[in-house]
């Protein structure tokens, strides 16, 4: 498991290396998502306002939002819609109410179209409007009820009276008489105003006359979620589970990354590292075939999570770095011996290394006799998967040179014991890393760096390589 932290540099560099495949993926997503709106048919919503006159208080207000949606409501306005195979419980889920400012109910309905969803709610507001009503009335308390109902009537009684006393008074004959008039004008005026603001101060009168604030409107649009949104949906989802997926493979890596791990993993000493300039394509292993396209097409071929490659010396600061590796494994020999350099399948920064060293061990300046001179190289690809090295012949030793991070420790193991079955000790390792190279100085002529013609595959005793 990689414990490094996941840094905004390492998302920005596989969005670089892996924009191909997470196009593909995204556009795959797209795909899911449009066939997944196909399954949801399309909706349109829209709301009817009911107003309720007088004073309410907020829980109120939610209880009648609560009623609008009741089974009772929602089943009157689907008997009286008659739509076929629609009943009220699928209505339900269609309809829905919430208190606005200003004492107003909004009830929605949503439906498949435009004209039924504005049934729907229009359909659903009149029926709340007339359960309402008579809710309010059956829920009168009927001692309540004839206290001003009674008022009343002893009210009508006393204005007859008033006005028969009235009557029979001297019309305006004496003094006394005109101000028992006005007396009792005064008296019926107090009792039509107490009547008046009795009415007024009736609850039943005041909340039993909800009215719908106009017809609901035509939905212009689909209710969420739409076909795009489905779309766009899919598209993210599809995108971050594989930026996710990258993430947490690069975590959960078992690749040694350090020279040291490579070389425990090997079980042999590190004789070293050596830089390889950084080529187009270098990192892209040779294959050819349907799926080796796809691969490169991709991008799979190449590795997303390794480092930009950092800016190196000179070519002479590079000779001499394998040339340390050369001396480093002359010096652990007992004597001049031949070596095969065993280089996995497919890692060409790793090859190219591998022709570099072979070219440095032959430009040897010692004499060829002399117990001091490098050893001779011959470079071997093996696979990884199934590696085969050739039995012990006129080499005796392996030489393992791979670029950094490119090989679990199992498939290093494997390679390992392959040189053990054909008889060949790992006498060292060397990783290879990428840099990016600078112009050359004009120090003096440059040694020749051409890369030799490499034993790539070969017959052996052991099997074919």
């Amino acid at each position: 498991m990689s414990d490094d932290t996941i840094r905004l540099v390492t998302i920005g560099r596989m969005l670089r290396r892996r924009w191909r495949l997470l196009t593909v993926v995204a556009v795959l997503g797209a795909v899911v998502g449009y066939g997944t709106s196909l399954l949801f048919p399309p909706r349109y919503t829209t709301s009817a306002s009911v107003l309720l006159p007088g004073q309410w208080e907020e829980r109120e207000l939610l209880t009648q939002a609560e009623i609008a949606t009741s089974s009772v409501v929602v089943d009157r306005a689907a008997s009286t819609l008659g739509w076929p195979g629609v009943s009220g419980g699928e209505l339900r889920d269609r309809v829905s109410a919430k208190a606005a400012d200003g004492n107003i109910i909004k009830i929605s309905g949503t439906a498949d179209t435009p004209e039924r969803a504005r049934q729907l709610s229009d359909q659903v507001a009149q029926q709340f409007i007339t359960f309402a009503a008579r809710l309010a009335g059956d829920n009168t308390d009927p001692e309540s009820a004839a206290g001003p109902e009674d008022l009343r009537k002893m009210v009508t009684q006393t204005n007859r009276r008033i006005t028969d006393l009235a009557e029979a008074a001297d019309p305006g004959r004496t003094v006394e008489s005109v101000q028992a008039r006005t007396e009792l004008a005064k008296l019926r005026t107090a009792l039509q105003e107490a009547v008046k603001k009795l009415d007024e101060a009736d609850p039943t009168t005041n909340r039993a006359n909800m009215v719908v604030m106009g017809p609901a409107a035509r939905p212009t649009g689909e209710a969420a979620p739409t076909r795009t949104q489905f779309i766009v949906a899919g598209a993210l989802l599809f995108f971050l589970i594989a930026v996710i997926g990258h993430l947490a493979a690069a975590r959960a890596s078992r690749r040694p990354r350090t020279a040291p791990e490579i070389a425990a993993a090997l079980g042999s000493t590190l004789l070293g590292t050596v830089d390889v300039p950084g080529e187009r394509g270098a990192h892209r292993p040779e294959g050819r075939g349907p799926r080796s396209r796809i691969r490169r097409l991709l991008g799979l071929d190449i590795r997303w999570d390794l480092p930009t490659p950092r800016t190196s010396g000179d070519e002479a600061s590079r000779q001499l770095r394998y040339r340390r590796v050369c001396a480093h494994l002359r010096d652990q020999l007992p004597g001049p011996r031949r070596l095969l350099v065993v280089v996995p399948e497919g890692d060409e920064v790793a090859r190219r290394a591998a022709g570099q060293l072979v070219a440095e061990a032959e430009g040897d300046p010692s004499p060829a006799s002399s117990s001091r001179a490098y050893p001779m190289l011959r470079v071997v690809g093996i696979s990884v998967s199934q590696p085969m090295v050739p039995d012990r012949g006129t080499e005796s030793g392996a030489l393992v040179v791979l670029s950094a991070g490119s090989r679990t420790a199992e498939e290093l193991a494997d390679v390992a014991e392959a040189c053990a079955d054909a008889g060949h000790e790992v006498v060292g390792t060397v990783v290879v890393g990428t840099v990016r190279a600078r112009p050359a100085r004009s120090a003096g002529p440059p040694r020749d760096a051409a890369t030799p013609a490499l034993t790539v595959r070969g017959h052996a005793p052991g099997g074919s390589v």
